[in-house]
């Protein structure tokens, strides 16, 4: 029986958390997550979804602000009896200390293909940066920032219409049951850490306000990448209101062959719009049923999903409808 305790905070460990208190040779000893925070509605204290899980399963529950400074938590993990502590987007950096604890470790799962994406965002910035693969990494932690020696690796194509969330809920279950592997394989020492090559490191930095600004200059597919990485929160001007975009369809020749069909029929009707005297961020088309077609600096981007401020996600055509959204209106 491997002994854990579990470090996470938000919905993408939860998938973890689920198959390591569902297996039977593996038991969790207690979890360390983030402390409740205060939500927009009501300014309630709300706990983390790893909170909530650990509650119905009545486990031993700590939450330090400041995990390096907290001695009552240090002293509870020093005398846990782990065999290893397991890491999910728990958000605050280990000590030495607590790193040097367990007997097989701490053993991170990050959501990327290390040494690629190192940092706090790396689902977010591989869509930014128009990946076509992504994947999980399972590694031993050390001082650095996901700098550690690599133990596993799963890897899932990325589709041209996931955004942070869907390709986040995949990860997450691709993460939960390669953590089960390396862990059944670190006991039975059946696996050799390998070093990260720093030379190829890549970096996914937390995401900043003016991250989610469009520039309608920018092509569409980078616009597209934008809006799907930094989903939901992507955001232009519109009659001088926020109007946040929260999902599109990229039509340029460049990515026609990954567009579903109803969308590459759609790019075959464009080329008299190419030639167009319209400026970056116009209504070029208003498409029946499916939204406004805005130019952008290299090809069109159709509005899938919009949120008008103060207001509920729309489809692209209760958009249109709603704010009775005309050709030649433009955005930024």
């Amino acid at each position: 029986m491997t002994k854990i305790i579990f470090f996470g905070t938000p919905q993408f460990a939860v998938p973890t958390l689920e198959k390591l208190l569902n297996h039977p040779s593996i038991e969790v000893l207690a979890v360390v997550t983030q402390p409740d925070k205060r939500r927009e509605r009501g300014n309630k204290l709300t706990p983390s979804p790893i909170k909530n899980l650990a509650l119905t399963h009545n486990l031993p529950i700590w939450q330090p602000s400041r995990i390096k400074k907290d001695e009552e938590t240090l002293t509870q993990l020093k005398q846990s009896g782990a065999d290893a502590f397991v890491v999910v987007a728990y958000g605050q950096i280990l000590s030495p200390e607590i790193l040097d604890m367990p007997k097989l470790g701490c053993i991170n799962v990050h959501g990327s293909i290390l040494p690629k994406y190192r940092g706090a965002a790396p689902i977010q910035w591989c869509l930014y940066n128009d990946e076509t693969e992504t994947g999980i990494t399972t590694m031993m932690m050390d001082a650095g920032m996901d700098t550690g020696a690599m133990l596993q690796k799963v890897t899932t194509p990325i589709d041209l219409l996931d955004n942070a969330n869907t390709l986040a809920e995949r990860l997450s279950t691709l993460g939960a049951d390669l953590l089960i592997e390396t862990l059944v394989k670190l006991e039975a020492g059946e696996i050799q850490p390998i070093p990260q090559d720093n030379h190829l490191a890549t970096y996914a930095p937390l995401i900043k306000k003016e991250d989610y600004k469009l520039d309608w200059s920018k092509s569409a597919i980078q616009l597209h990448n934008q809006i799907r990485g930094f989903y939901p929160n992507c955001v232009t001007n519109f009659r001088e209101q926020p109007l946040k975009i929260t999902a599109s369809i990229p039509l340029s020749e460049n990515n026609s062959i990954e567009l579903p069909q109803q969308y590459q029929q759609l790019l075959q009707k464009l080329p008299d719009l190419s030639i167009s005297s319209s400026k970056p961020g116009e209504v070029v088309s208003i498409i029946k049923g499916m939204g406004a077609l805005v130019k952008t600096g290299d090809g069109f981007l159709l509005l899938h999903e919009a949120q008008p401020a103060g207001k509920r996600p729309l489809s692209g055509w209760d958009l249109v409808n709603g704010m009775r959204l005309n050709v030649g209106e433009l955005l930024g």
